[in-house]
């Protein structure tokens, strides 16, 4: 499994990529409390790791299918 490859199609980047902007909007833009910050990041990492475990490990499944 190699995460070097393109994991993600273009709609799913641009979600990301929207997700990943905002997420820094948010941090260094919003006045909120510092432990909202760190919550929102956390769960923003998260998410992003998360999808990209799973797209990865769906993209795996899909090419055990085609070679049996």
């Amino acid at each position: 499994m190699s995460f070097g490859t393109r994991v993600f199609s273009g709609v799913q980047e641009a979600l990301m990529l929207a997700l990943m902007m905002v997420t820094i909007l948010t941090l260094f833009y919003v006045n909120i409390d510092i432990t909202y910050k760190i919550g929102i990041a956390a769960i923003v990492f998260a998410i992003i790791f998360l999808a990209t475990l799973a797209s990865a490990l769906l993209r795996q499944q899909k090419e055990m299918r085609a070679k049996t």
